[in-house]
């Protein structure tokens, strides 16, 4: 791997986690009855309220910005978001390339009251089990790097375990195969996994085109309130936000800077 994390491809990204699957898989069993005796679930939210909900990230760092805070407390940050008023708290669970883990969740999971989304490359049944034995709420399943019968069969995994599968989608084209997935929540993510480019614009547009009885979350780009405004009025009811919070000494602040902005209904 380069020592500079901005030079990782969504293929490297992939075969690292490859990997790692496969080493899961040699405890499948042993992470299965961890799971069945997981933690109680708590409810990810899925209805709108008046107004945008802040899913607040845990985040070290990224192929796209490199380091974000290396010294990240999970369970500091986590709390601080609470208090800022996040409705939820996504944790990245790829160490290679995002600094996260497994513990990391678990750790999230047991000391904070809001429910825990596990932000991961999902490619396996066996990493279903890992959240829900480790306290997740949600699992995150990127319609990019799934095909659509797989992308159906871990939805209905993560749905079998009464959690909620939050399905991703960048472009037009995955809208119907994530849609035909069922979601509990649908992600529109601004940012190309392929380039790592950010654009808000065809976000805005996609954003539109979900069916307004699909809650959905805003991913990626946002760094101001501006920013949530902006999504609202394309019809987000939901932000995930990560970089432009992880990286702050006060990030109760932080977030609670992005909440209160009014949801608008998308038209149906």
């Amino acid at each position: 791997m380069s020592d500079n994390p901005r030079r990782a491809s969504l293929d490297a990204i992939l075969a690292v986690t490859r990997s790692r699957v496969e080493a899961l898989k040699a405890r499948a069993d042993e992470i299965e009855r961890a799971a069945q005796k997981g933690p109680p679930i708590r409810p990810f939210p899925g209805a709108p309220a008046p107004t945008v909900g802040v899913i607040a990230e845990v985040k070290r760092r990224s192929p796209s910005q490199g380091t974000i805070r290396e010294d990240l407390d999970p369970v500091a940050h986590a709390r601080a978001y609470v208090r800022g008023g996040a409705v939820a708290i996504s944790v990245l669970t790829d160490e290679v390339h995002f600094g996260g883990s497994i513990d990391d969740l678990r750790s999230v999971a047991a000391a904070v009251p809001a429910p825990v989304l596990r932000k991961d490359f999902v490619l396996d049944e066996v990493q279903i089990h890992e959240a829900r034995a480790a306290g997740a709420s949600a699992v995150l399943l990127i319609a990019r790097v799934l095909d659509a019968r797989r992308l159906q069969a871990l939805a209905k995994t993560v749905r079998s375990w009464d959690m909620v599968p939050l399905i991703e989608v960048h472009a037009a084209p995955e809208l119907d195969a994530a849609l035909a997935a069922g979601p509990g929540v649908l992600g529109v993510n601004a940012r190309d996994l392929d380039t790592f480019v950010v654009d808000l614009r065809a976000a805005e547009v996609l954003l539109g085109r979900v069916p307004p009885e699909i809650p959905v979350v805003a991913e990626s780009g946002v760094e101001t309130r501006a920013d949530v405004e902006r999504l609202a009025a394309a019809g987000a009811d939901f932000i995930l936000v990560g970089t432009s919070v992880a990286r702050q000494n006060d990030p109760e602040k932080a977030v609670n800077a992005l909440t209160g902005v009014k949801r608008r209904n998308r038209a149906r």
